[in-house]
């Protein structure tokens, strides 16, 4: 199974998607390495994620411990503090590192409310590279603002031989936040097969099947059903700042219990997971996110081998791609059920702005109730 670890709320970055920054924990309350430690061997994935885990003062600790119990690790970075965890690569070069990366140049810049930040990003990504990483890549969250620029990103990371992982514009109590949402959602989500063909003319199998990943996330950009059934809180959960451990990192009712007052079997073999895992078996968010997504095409047999339907469709569509055949997207995907946003607000950004921060504790956190936003 997968694990996430939100190791801190605070964040140097401004983004106009999530409000993180704007909500800050106070380190001395932050999960604790000892906390963390008992946490079992045996994870497929653990992602240590934020806000920015790079302000974290014990990150190399965190995942000397960590790197142990997991076949994965995971560091999901907004990239402005590549120094931080160049020893850990060159310790680890198998470690994953994602550094999200939301359009080229100003783009990047301006969703992302990071002066320069897309320069810097390249830079360290650069050094990344010369460090012998060996699971590196970028990451980026489909919007109307940089859709245009997907394919671009994609053929920018291919040829730096590193991966490319895509979510689309969503809502999440992590975010602190729950009016995403995008304008234009044909549009953005006819976009998406571009990107999808590019990705199936490539030599990686790992990006044909992500191409299948991006077919899911057209399906949520419309505010359409998931390809498959979620599985968090079985395949996935999260653990928040504080050690509240959740099925996932959208919905703020799905609690299963607190690492730091019980043991990891207390939480996840409980009465209250169980009544969890049967909230989530109803769940009509219809979220299509890495977390998601990818623990619930997995067939049975191993973490790494796909379920049937997804093999089939990867090698048909990349038959296609290599006869010079069209795909017919509407075979998969209905562009005429297309979820109608009533209420809808313009995204603000942050990037020339200041904000004061707002610290928070357990007691006060500022998740906001998602009920009225599902299938966003």
């Amino acid at each position: 199974m997968d694990l996430s670890i939100i190791l801190t709320y605070r964040c140097n970055s401004k983004c106009s998607m999530c409000y993180i920054w704007k909500y800050p924990t106070n380190p001395k309350y932050e999960i604790d390495l000892e906390t963390l430690k008992k946490l079992p061997d045996g994870f497929d994935y653990i992602n240590l994620t934020g806000g920015e885990p790079t302000l974290r003062e014990d990150l190399a600790e965190i995942c000397d411990s960590l790197y142990p119990k997991a076949k994965t690790l995971e560091i999901s970075t907004n990239g402005l503090n590549v120094n931080k965890i160049l020893p850990i690569v060159k310790k680890y070069p198998n470690i994953k590192i994602r550094i999200s990366l939301e359009g080229i140049g100003y783009t990047n810049d301006l969703i992302r409310g990071e002066k320069n930040g897309y320069e810097i990003k390249k830079e360290g990504m650069q050094k990344l590279i010369d460090a012998g990483g060996c699971d590196l890549g970028f990451a980026t969250t489909f919007q109307d603002e940089n859709i245009d620029q997907i394919v671009e990103i994609f053929k920018y990371t291919n040829n730096l031989n590193i991966e490319m992982a895509t979510s689309a514009l969503h809502n999440a109590f992590q975010f602190h936040k729950n009016d995403n949402y995008i304008y234009d959602r044909k549009r953005v989500a006819k976009k998406v097969e571009n990107l999808i063909i590019e990705m199936l003319k490539t030599n990686k199998p790992k990006n044909w099947f992500r191409a299948y990943l991006n077919l899911g996330l057209i399906k949520k950009i419309l505010g359409q059903d998931r390809l498959h059934a979620c599985t968090q809180g079985t395949d996935s959960v999260f653990i928040d700042p504080w050690g509240d451990v959740y099925a996932c990192n959208v919905r703020n009712d799905l609690l299963m219990g607190n690492l730091n007052k019980q043991s990891w079997d207390e939480i996840y073999y409980g009465e209250k997971a169980k009544e969890i895992r049967k909230m989530v078996s109803i769940c009509p968010q219809n979220c299509w996110m890495v977390s998601s997504a990818k623990t619930s095409i997995r067939s049975r047999i191993h973490y790494k081998i796909p379920k049937f339907k997804v093999i089939y469709w990867v090698l048909l569509n990349k038959l296609k791609i290599t006869l010079n055949l069209k795909i017919n997207f509407e075979k998969y995907i209905d562009y005429n059920d297309i979820k109608d946003d009533s209420q809808i607000n313009k995204r603000v950004f942050y990037l020339n702005e200041t904000f004061k921060k707002q610290l928070q504790g357990q007691e006060s956190k500022n998740y906001k109730q998602l009920d009225k936003y599902f299938n966003r």
